[in-house]
């Protein structure tokens, strides 16, 4: 994409399966999310939704969960992203069922925003390539994701994306769903602000308080509301 800045990229709603993630995204939006895919290097899958937005161009939320029936191609040593292995969020999701657990940010330059991020004492993780087909072709892209999995931040620290070619709002229609805001919080409020400035997202808000997100969302069917992850 053209655009050199740094973005809202994509909104991750975690569920323990797919299925119970659309059911989610159709009770709280009032929206049956579109088509998405599966993910062989970190044996996941997903489905999909545009999101609107002023300051945020081409962004969408995505409900993923493990896929049960795909083995990652990723070494074993490592996890999947998103803490999607953490045994804590996973009891969570079955208990509690899907929530809003994370975001990503889409970055120019992948690269230095790793090494921008790394000179400020924040290791986000190896950058890694992966892909996923689709009936308009492959989205490939570069991604960080740490060996660990870990989200950092508790989830607050977006994982940094650059998209190669085509990217994924360009196929997906439109639903009327508008976000409008996003807020972060965090005990470590300093920290993950000097973390934004780093990569260039210095207008999304941060405040100190219990880590979690807080996103303003407006839908045709909900109206205006808010939509807050756990803490």
């Amino acid at each position: 994409m053209a655009d050199t800045r740094a973005h809202i990229d994509h909104l991750v709603v975690a569920a323990h399966t797919l299925d119970e993630g659309v059911a989610w995204c159709e009770r709280t939006l009032g929206i049956t999310p579109g088509a998405g895919g599966e993910h062989p290097l970190f044996g996941t899958h997903n489905r999909l939704l545009r999101l609107d937005a002023m300051d945020a161009p081409a962004a969408y939320l995505e409900v993923i969960a493990i896929d049960p029936k795909a083995t990652p191609t990723r070494l074993p040593a490592q996890r999947r992203w998103f803490d999607l292995d953490e045994p804590a969020l996973q009891q969570r999701l079955r208990r509690d069922g899907p929530q809003l657990v994370h975001w990503v940010a889409r970055v120019h330059d992948i690269d230095a925003a790793i090494a921008a991020l790394g000179a400020i004492g924040i290791q986000r993780g190896p950058v890694v390539s992966a892909s996923r087909q689709t009936a308009h072709g492959l989205l490939q892209w570069r991604i960080s994701v740490r060996d660990d999995g870990q989200r950092l931040f508790n989830g607050a620290l977006p994982t940094l994306i650059q998209w190669n070619g085509i990217h994924p709002t360009q196929h997906m229609p439109g639903c009327g769903a508008l976000l409008r805001r996003l807020h972060l919080r965090h005990p470590g409020a300093a920290g993950l602000r000097a973390a934004l400035q780093a990569i260039g997202l210095p207008d999304i808000g941060v405040s100190d308080g219990p880590a979690g997100l807080a996103l303003e969302l407006e839908t045709p069917a909900r109206g205006r509301f808010s939509l807050l992850s756990p803490p």
